[in-house]
């Protein structure tokens, strides 16, 4: 390999994903690897991909293929295929795909500066899934200085009828709180002020471990990290202590946001689903979570038009949805997928019904964010400032307390000047459908700027998102 070496990596998927490209970034940089931005000047590219759904494994592949021209027209030497996609179907890909000269599995990608090193490296390296990082990895926050994922365990227990996680991701694997507080010290002293907690099951956390640390027990202990807000992601609502219900409602770091996918509304499907728990259980949790932390913005997940769901399962989703009022909510179309115990269930619904029930819920939701949204308007918020707007006439952008990175709503700052990775004081003066408008009404004091005037923020590394829907948007 020549002494110059330029690498580009594309991400496809969930943060969770991110996490580990990010950790193949770092294991790379240690080997003499630089980032470009443009693909066609790399000598390595790896894409790191997600095969959770239908759409995801075909933007999976599409990429390989995209990237794979690049050996003909562009500088790449190698390319590397990771994740998902290489650990559902390595055999299959490594006779269709030629030009792709490695595919390492979802346990496989820290070899990677190994692999690349070794003169006679194998073509396919996959394992069975029982890798995690630890606070001693090598990684490269792709995030802007001001914040970055946390990733707290891997794999997943759950047997989720929809879901091919734990087939691709193996059992859980939780990161002692020693070895997450390490990392979160180290994440902190680089400037990061948002840690954002993901995992398969958030709420499982430590149940493998010895002694059993809960989530709560790690929050209490992340807490004392230097950062301003600690999110939430992915948090199963199968078991919800009231020691965790305490912990977000009285530490003031822990944002008080939470992400907890439901999935569906009705105890037919929930069954169906394999998810443990029945609608009666949901509502009197998200109830007692409204009434103890009455400022909690929730994001959920739902899914329509798992096998055997009939209209009337989905009138009572709707309703539900109605009822329920999320500030934030994605809906997935159900995707067969083989190696799933839903793949296999009688009664499927067709594309076109699953694609106007996605759309009916959708309209519900729009009506909802609007709402709530016009609510804000002549409130003060507190912002994270992200940096310049792309849009003309807004000069800056951010986002608040109950707006998680890439996947919700922004607010758009065109009165007021700030730094990115500021905090600052906002005024709410317009509402949209999921955006804010606002002006700075406070800025902090200059010696608690995260970035100076003339610090630039890295570049980021290109990542897409697929695994969990945003919010809905227009056509």
């Amino acid at each position: 390999m020549e002494d110059t070496k330029s690498l580009y990596m594309m991400t496809l998927g969930c943060p969770k994903n991110r996490v580990d490209s990010e950790v193949m970034l770092g294991t790379l940089r240690t080997r003499g690897y630089s980032l470009v931005q443009d693909p066609a000047a790399a000598q390595v590219i790896v894409v790191n991909t997600c095969a959770f759904i239908g759409p995801a494994k075909q933007e999976s592949v599409d990429s390989i293929l995209e990237m794979a021209e690049l050996k003909k027209t562009g500088a790449c030497k190698t390319l590397v295929v990771t994740g998902c996609l290489s650990q559902r179907y390595g055999q299959d890909l490594s006779l269709e795909m030629p030009e792709v000269d490695h595919f390492l599995g979802t346990s496989a990608y820290a070899q990677i500066g190994d692999l690349l090193a070794a003169e006679a490296s194998p073509r396919q390296v996959i394992p069975d899934p029982d890798y995690i990082h630890n606070a001693q990895t090598p990684r490269i926050n792709s995030m802007p200085k001001y914040t970055a994922y946390l990733k707290i365990s891997e794999g997943c227990d759950n047997a989720c009828a929809f879901c091919i996680i734990p087939t691709l991701r193996g059992g859980q694997r939780s990161r002692t709180v020693e070895d997450i507080m390490a990392e979160a010290r180290n994440l902190a002293d680089s400037g990061v002020q948002e840690l954002n907690l993901v995992a398969q099951d958030l709420t499982a956390y430590g149940h493998d471990l010895p002694g059993k640390p809960k989530l709560h027990e790690l929050l209490r202990e992340l807490v004392k990290v230097d950062v301003k807000w600690i999110r939430l992601h992915y948090a199963y609502p199968r078991v919800f202590p009231d020691e965790l219900i305490d912990v977000i409602a009285s530490e003031p770091k822990i944002a008080k946001y939470l992400d907890m996918p439901v999935q569906h509304a009705s105890d037919k499907l929930l069954l169906s689903m394999k998810r443990g728990r029945n609608s009666k259980f949901l509502k009197e949790l998200l109830t007692k979570l409204r009434e103890r932390v009455p400022s909690l913005v929730m994001r959920t997940s739902l899914i329509v038009g798992l096998p055997g769901e009939t209209e009337e399962d989905f009138e009572l989703l709707k309703e539900f949805v109605k009822e329920q009022r999320f500030q934030r909510l994605g809906v997935f179309q159900y995707s067969d997928e083989e190696g799933t115990s839903a793949f296999d269930l009688p009664n499927k619904v067709p594309a076109k019904t699953i694609e106007r029930r996605w759309r009916e819920v959708m309209a519900i939701q729009k009506r909802i964010n609007r709402e709530q949204n016009k609510k804000l308007v002549g409130q003060k918020l507190t912002v994270l400032v992200e940096g310049p707007s792309e849009e003309s006439e807004h000069l800056l952008v951010g986002r608040h307390e109950g707006q998680a990175p890439e996947i919700d709503g922004q607010v758009y700052i065109n009165d007021g000047l700030a730094y990115p990775g500021e905090f600052v004081t906002v005024e709410v003066t317009e509402a949209h459908d999921y955006d804010l408008i606002a002006r700075v009404v406070e800025r902090p004091d200059p010696k608690q700027r995260t970035h100076t005037p003339r610090e630039a923020l890295p570049a980021p590394v290109p990542m897409k998102s697929l695994k969990r829907p945003a919010e809905p948007r227009p056509e």
